[in-house]
């Protein structure tokens, strides 16, 4: 068995456990595998585990492996999430490849999606990211606006809103983890509450997973845990 295959094992053990210690059952969380600055090799090494779901941050990156895979294994049915900031003029291609998207905190670029997304591909499934934290370093609608944009979202055709993605900010207190997972938690269900219905909480990467499935995290994005240390430099 490979690195990457351990790795993902260990992983998929630990969700299972961090679960079934929170009282869930361990179907309700499923794993976004990360694999940003990593080749297309580790993408199918992981593949081959049985792991079909793919987060990638970077366009251009991701739509050569996305080519890759379509041209090399067109047998090999990968689910691509975009998880990264998006640029208007990006739109068009992340509408065309891309199964979910994690990043939508905009009006104009949920629209853009929306007007974009192939009329032969399943409607878009999108995930609101919320800055939770309110730091002025990182993307996400705040919380107190997310309700606004989660109605016009949610009657755009071609999209499907799913649910609600957070990058809280970095701790190493679990309490603190918790917290803010809890907010994104409750604000998910204000907007339920308001005829939404969503099935998807986008939280948790490796440093805060336990935390993240302990208040309702149904889908954790872990890079660092499966692939190993990025190299930026590259």
């Amino acid at each position: 068995m490979s690195l990457i295959s351990d790795n993902l094992q260990a992983v998929l053990a630990d969700i299972q456990r961090v679960a079934l210690d929170s009282g869930r059952s361990p179907e309700q969380v499923r794993l976004l595998a990360v694999s940003k600055t990593f080749g297309v090799d580790a993408i199918l090494d992981a593949a081959s585990c049985g792991q079909t779901a793919f987060g990638e941050n970077y366009l251009q990156e991701a739509l050569e492996k996305i080519g890759f895979v379509r041209q090399h294994s067109p047998d090999l049915k990968l689910e691509w999430h975009f998880i990264g900031p998006i640029q208007s003029n990006k739109t068009k291609p992340i509408a065309e490849n891309f199964s979910w998207v994690h990043s939508v905190d905009r009006e104009k670029i949920a629209q853009r999606l929306s007007e974009q997304r192939p009329a032969d591909l399943p409607p878009l499934n999108i995930c609101l990211q919320v800055n939770i934290s309110g730091e002025a370093s990182k993307s996400g609608v705040l919380p107190q606006d997310a309700l606004p944009l989660a109605l016009k979202i949610a009657q755009l055709p071609r999209l499907k809103l799913r649910g609600l993605m957070t990058v809280p900010e970095a701790t190493e207190d679990f309490q603190q983890q918790r917290l803010a997972f809890r907010h994104l938690k409750l604000l998910n269900d204000e907007i339920g509450n308001h005829g939404i219905v969503l099935d998807t909480l986008s939280m948790g990467m490796s440093s805060d997973l336990h935390a993240a499935i302990a208040e309702g995290s149904t889908m954790v994005r872990i890079g660092t845990a499966i692939f190993g240390r990025r190299n930026y430099a590259k």
